[in-house]
C-alpha cells in the first residue's frame, strides 16, 4: 500500500517537471527561435537579399511644399491680432497683478461657497437639535407618567390587601 502512494508521488513530480519544461519552452521558445534565425541569416551572407533597385523621386523638402513658411518668424506671430498684440505688450508686473486678482476672485468665490455650506449645516444641525429636544421632552413626560402609574398601582395594591385582610377577618375564604 505504501509503495502505491510513493509511485503516485513520483508520477506527480514527473508530470510537474514535464509541465514546467513545456511551459518554459512555450514562453521562451519564440524569442529563442527568432534570435537563432537572425543569427543564422546574419552569419550566412549567401542568404541575404540583393540591394533594392528603385527609381523613386527624392522626398520633397519643406521649402518645396510650402515656400511661404520660410519667411515667417516668431516676431511676426500674432502681429495682425490687436488683442494678442496688447496682451504681449503688457509688463510682467501687470501680468502678475492680473493673476493675483484672478486668484483673489477664486478665493472669494470659494469662501462664499464655504460660508453658504456652513450656514446650511448649522440650519440642519439646529433642526436636528429641535427634534432631539422634542424627543427628550416626550421621553421625560412618558417616564413621569409611568412613575405616577406605578405609584398609583402600588397604592391600589396596598388598599386591596387591606380590604382583603378585613374580608378574611369577617369570614371570607377567597377564591
Amino acid at each position: 500500500m505504501s509503495r502505491g502512494r510513493s509511485d503516485s508521488g513520483v508520477w506527480l513530480r514527473w508530470c510537474l517537471v514535464v509541465f514546467a519544461v513545456i511551459s518554459a519552452l512555450a514562453v521562451c521558445g519564440p524569442a529563442l527561435y527568432w534570435r537563432f534565425k537572425k543569427g543564422i541569416t546574419f552569419h550566412n551572407s549567401n542568404l541575404s537579399c540583393p540591394p533594392c533597385l528603385c527609381d523613386c523621386p527624392p522626398p520633397l523638402s519643406l521649402f518645396n511644399l510650402a515656400p511661404g513658411l520660410v519667411n515667417l518668424s516668431v516676431s511676426d506671430c500674432g502681429s495682425n491680432d490687436p488683442d494678442l498684440k496688447e496682451e504681449m505688450e503688457k509688463q510682467f508686473v501687470d501680468l502678475l497683478t492680473e493673476e493675483l486678482k484672478l486668484q483673489e476672485a477664486v478665493a472669494e468665490a470659494h469662501t462664499r461657497h464655504t460660508n453658504i455650506t456652513l450656514a446650511e449645516a448649522k440650519r440642519v444641525a439646529s433642526q436636528y437639535q429641535r427634534e432631539a429636544d422634542k424627543c427628550i421632552t416626550a421621553t421625560e413626560t412618558c417616564e413621569q407618567a409611568r412613575e405616577r402609574a406605578q405609584a398609583i398601582l402600588l397604592r391600589e395594591k396596598k388598599i386591596t390587601s387591606v380590604w382583603e385582610r378585613r374580608a378574611r377577618q369577617m369570614g371570607w375564604e377567597g377564591e
